[in-house]
């Protein structure tokens, strides 16, 4: 498959090539109106020749839940048509005992990011991962330590995060990236909670990295700090963000509509799957002189051959396009291509896949990332294989199949 414009974004993710601007909603407590953290990042962008408009609520204390229950919020909310809105809750809760941030944080978490897409279908929420206390929360022995109270703080907002299909500005990882590699700068105030100027310096280059993709190392606003400790922040922030992307699931404004399908052949007839997100109409070019606009279209080809099958997802966000090539041949029933090998893949329901088409001794399977990190599944070798992939984060996945006779491996994707 073929995404049209990502060599471009590739070179122009890392550098300050075009004036940019967004508008940005704050909704927090005192991490972020401690040193104003809006206004820092509002300088910062300034120097770096681009431009937001941002505003915030900001009330010391409050939860994911006080938001939700506070009207001035939801008056913020819809005061404008966003380009983002950056949730942070307060700075407990989220590293709670799992049952507890699932019971009383994910919910009303999840439902102000709700909120902020009913206020306007290209708003993206983000929430902001705040960090671990300077030695850790005595409450109970996970969260004690810095790294331990860190670490639970980045699964709960990453898990939240994929609850309301969002994505995260990883301030509480550059944190600790800043910890462990400038242990001099000191990020914290005096009450080892909240953030110094440093702190809000960080914060504030990692937000910008993360809203705009771009590097804020250069910037002539330093926050009043030493040019060399805020360059060494600067490019942590690059550094945590740009090299992960995907992983914080980070989009430009200019890249909220994707295009996605898949599909499965049997003999002449290709069912296709749209999986585009932020898309409300669609034109399918079908490599054989004709279209569709249906969502999900069927169609049945006359002729063997190669075809080049293209969908234009479009919404008031933008438009993308997906190029993938289609072999039609009397060979291909009721199969997907798989490393130029035959399986059958057939989608169950959402995330869910039913594999068939292997041969021979049992195999062993496995599945990574696109990081080639391992990663765990739900699944059943009853009918073929099925896999369901519901616990995994958006992205790409391959799954291998491994055997004594054969070795195979399937792209899937998980929406």
């Amino acid at each position: 498959m073929k995404k049209l414009g990502l060599l471009l974004l590739l070179f122009i993710s890392g550098s300050n090539y075009a004036q940019d601007s967004i508008s940005v909603l704050f909704i927090g407590n005192s991490y972020t109106y401690v040193n104003n953290l809006p206004t820092v990042f509002n300088n910062l962008t300034q120097s770096l020749g681009d431009i937001s408009t941002v505003d915030s609520k900001t009330n010391g204390g409050y939860t994911f839940q006080n938001h939700l229950s506070d009207a001035i919020t939801h008056t913020k909310i819809h005061s404008r048509q966003w380009d983002f809105v950056v949730i942070q809750g307060q700075s407990q809760e989220p590293s709670f005992p799992t049952d507890q941030v699932n019971a009383q944080s994910l919910p009303p978490a999840v439902a102000l990011a709700d909120s902020v897409y009913n206020n306007w279908y290209c708003s993206q929420a983000v929430y902001f991962m705040t960090w671990g206390r300077q030695n850790g929360d005595p409450q109970w022995d996970s969260i004690s330590t810095f790294d331990g109270m860190n670490a639970r703080l980045r699964n709960a907002y990453m898990r939240i995060a994929d609850s309301a299909n969002a994505s995260v500005s990883p301030v509480g990882v550059a944190w600790k990236y800043v910890r462990d590699n400038h242990p001099t700068i000191n990020l914290y105030s005096s009450d080892g909670s909240h953030p110094s100027m440093e702190g809000t310096y960080l914060a504030a280059c990692t937000f910008y990295s993360s809203l705009f993709r771009k590097s804020a190392v250069g910037a002539s606003y330093t926050g009043g700090l030493a040019p060399s400790i805020a360059a060494q922040l600067q490019a942590a922030a690059r550094l945590v963000v740009l090299d992960s992307i995907s992983t914080w699931h980070l989009r430009g404004k200019e890249d909220l509509t994707v295009a996605d399908f898949g599909q499965v052949i049997n003999d002449f007839t290709v069912d296709f799957t749209n999986s585009s997100e932020h898309a409300t109409s669609y034109e399918w070019d079908f490599g054989d002189g004709t279209s569709s606009i249906d969502h999900s279209p069927t169609h049945v080809y006359t002729v063997e051959g190669n075809y080049t099958v293209s969908l234009i997802a479009t919404s008031e966000c933008g438009t993308d396009t997906l190029l993938t090539t289609v072999v039609i041949s009397s060979a291909t029933s009721a199969t997907a291509q798989a490393n130029s090998e035959m399986l059958t893949v057939k989608t169950i329901s959402s995330n869910v896949y039913q594999i068939t088409g292997w041969y021979g001794d049992i195999p062993s399977i496995h599945v990574q990332d696109a990081m080639g990190r391992d990663v765990a599944i739900q699944l059943e070798q009853t009918n073929g294989i099925l896999l369901n992939m519901n616990d995994l984060g958006r992205g790409i996945y391959f799954v291998r199949f491994e055997g004594k006779s054969q070795k195979l491996q399937v792209k899937l994707l998980v929406h």
